[in-house]
């Protein structure tokens, strides 16, 4: 099993395991020892799980404003978390192919390794979440019919995402492709760089 199948794996097991609950403050009951890599892939489903919730809430027309504003101040240190894991998960594959040779007509790839992993971790909140509008029984046929497609839509996505993920991986280790990050940088959470922040 590669990488890519192995976070497949570990994101279809996180999905599942908040769903036991379906709460956004059901504490994480990680199945993988701290500082290893599948520790960090089981929390960055799950924070894109909670996440998926939140988001949720905070679209109900009714919400009181203080807890909308409540909820908006989670969903940015939320947002934040996921940008430092996933900053530590590409340390990861720094660490395994930062001194690999490159080739001579290496190319540079748009995003860093674990930033397409992000990504392969949302698709995964997406199914879960599409394919219980599939299996609804409270809608109209169209509005099924609709799921199905869009469902039929992730599925190949995930085919194709699994497939060129590992390739990216296979490119780095070969040296056909230069492995470099570039770390996000935020600045409004930086009361150095956010000017409303520091002319307080």
């Amino acid at each position: 099993m590669n990488f890519v199948e192995k976070s497949n794996q570990i994101f279809a097991q996180a999905v599942r395991d908040y769903h036991k609950t379906d709460h956004v403050d059901a504490p994480i009951n990680n199945p993988f020892e701290a500082g290893i890599i599948e520790h960090d892939l089981y929390l960055k489903n799950w924070i894109d799980t909670v996440q998926w919730h939140l988001e949720d809430i905070i679209r109900d027309p009714h919400i009181d404003p203080v807890e909308a504003l409540a909820l908006k101040r989670r969903i940015d240190k939320s947002n934040q978390d996921r940008t430092d894991l996933v900053e530590r998960i590409d340390s990861y594959f720094w660490e395994l192919f930062h001194a690999v040779q490159p080739q001579p007509n290496a190319r540079i790839n748009t995003e860093s390794p674990a930033w397409s992993i992000d990504r392969l971790s949302i698709l995964h909140v997406k199914l879960w979440h599409m394919q219980e509008q599939v299996d609804r029984t409270d809608v109209s046929a169209e509005q099924h019919e609709k799921c199905v497609a869009k469902m039929a839509v992730l599925q190949e996505q995930l085919g194709d995402m699994t497939t060129s993920i590992s390739q990216l991986l296979e490119d780095y280790q070969a040296g056909v492709r230069i492995m470099k990050v570039y770390r996000q940088m935020k600045m409004y959470n930086d009361p150095t760089l956010n000017p409303v922040l520091y002319k307080k």
